[in-house]
């Protein structure tokens, strides 16, 4: 089977977000090491869409959110802080044109709610869309097999609750369907089949009033664990590809400048929690060497990326080739700012800093926000640091209703 231009370009850019190619048996793509640098190891995982910024108030702020205040979206960026929601009702609709310099289709698109359950807790649902467009499919001989639209989706609920005045914990579950080629079989025999799977998030969230500068602030931190799960497979048990695992640290802190304007700082580190590629042995021609008995190439530095889930979770911080050096290289950075003018209209902007060996997404984000009654609106643009980059021209839109308590 092979397909045509427009499959490669979708499946090349969109599986991997990093903006590197992925297959989908990401974690050992082993005959593309060979000759390659060796020092850009750039982390994998099949759908990467679970991490994307699916809202614009915090792709505004260089997608920085985890210890931001609470609102319609706090589920996908801590759990924990929709107990802290002070409204008692409220949805929130997203959308994404993506990559949309390169195909014309495709989409990212995000649903999502909450309700109230009493004063220390709140219940929240969501809904996770992303649209790969239409595709043509043919045989090796190009021969057309039909069209098809590769779609991952994710359905979630979350439980967050209030342990004292100032913290909280949350809880999300969500259950995960990928399709990126139907049913249909490889030259090679093997069924394609779409991927399942359920990941698991748990969020910590604290908030309280300092005084700075003689003016009553807020300081906020919070932590998030997301996409916990099994692997998931495409088309047999002996392939299976990590869940896009992450570790989110931040704080946030919000000066009243009066009684009308507010200015927010928010700091996010992130930090994947999946095995870092390892370097394999090559011989003096550049072709890996292996490993008689097994036929798998030998590790020359780095541990073996196909280990059970909790193995791979936990040691992802001990397993880089180049040891503690690579591994803070491997922890991405967003800033972002927010001013906001009576909590009817908003500024932002922000900044997002990946290492170049570790994908090299960097980027400016900028947003606006209007807020009417209870129907609020977000807008925002993605300005890549690097010319000609997939991401460039990024746009979100999304849509908030709340009922006041």
């Amino acid at each position: 089977m092979k397909v045509n231009t427009k499959i490669l370009l979708t499946l090349t850019f969109l599986l991997a977000f990093t903006v590197v190619q992925l297959e989908s048996h990401a974690q050992i793509s082993i005959p593309q090491l060979s000759g390659q640098d060796q020092n850009r190891r750039v982390i994998i995982t099949a759908v990467p869409f679970l991490n994307f910024a699916p809202d614009s108030r915090h792709s505004a702020m260089g997608d920085a959110g985890v210890a931001t205040s609470p609102d319609v979206n706090s589920a996908h960026w801590n759990a924990g802080k929709l107990a802290f929601i002070e409204d008692d009702m409220g949805f929130s609709l997203s959308y994404s044109p993506w990559l949309g310099r390169l195909v014309p289709d495709m989409s990212l698109n995000y649903l999502t709610g909450y309700k109230r359950i009493d004063n220390v807790s709140a219940f929240g649902i969501d809904l996770r869309y992303f649209n790969m467009g239409d595709i043509q499919l043919t045989d090796s001989r190009g021969n057309p097999l039909g069209d098809f639209s590769p779609r991952d989706i994710a359905i979630g609920g979350t439980y967050s609750r209030k342990l004292s005045d100032n913290l909280s914990l949350g809880i999300s579950a969500r259950f995960i369907h990928s399709n990126l080629s139907g049913n249909l079989s490889s030259a090679g025999g093997n069924e394609s089949r779409p991927g399942v799977s359920v990941g698991t998030d748990v969020g910590v969230y604290h908030s309280s009033e300092i005084i700075l500068s003689d003016k009553e602030a807020n300081f906020s931190w919070g932590i998030n664990l997301s996409n916990i799960g099994p692997k998931i497979t495409y088309n047999s048990a002996e392939d299976l590809d990590y869940l896009p695992t992450n570790l989110r640290l931040g704080t946030a802190l919000s000066i009243p400048m009066d009684e009308m304007n507010t200015i927010t700082f928010a700091l996010d580190l992130n930090k994947m929690m999946v095995p870092t590629p390892p370097v394999y042995e090559v011989d003096e021609n550049g072709q890996l060497v292996l490993d008689p008995n097994t036929n798998q190439p030998n590790i020359a530095a780095g541990r073996d990326p196909s280990r059970p889930l909790l193995s791979g979770m936990f040691g992802s911080f001990f397993d880089a080739p180049d040891g503690f050096g690579e591994e803070m290289r491997e922890v991405m950075i967003a800033f972002g700012t927010e001013y906001s003018y009576d909590e009817k209209f908003a500024v932002r902007a922000g900044y997002f800093y990946e290492n170049p060996n570790k994908g090299g997404r960097r980027y400016f984000t900028m947003g606006v926000g209007f807020k009417f009654n209870r129907l609020g609106f977000d807008f925002s643009y993605l300005v890549p640091q690097v010319q000609n980059h997939p991401l460039a021209e990024t746009l979100r839109f999304t849509l908030l209703y709340n009922l006041e308590r």
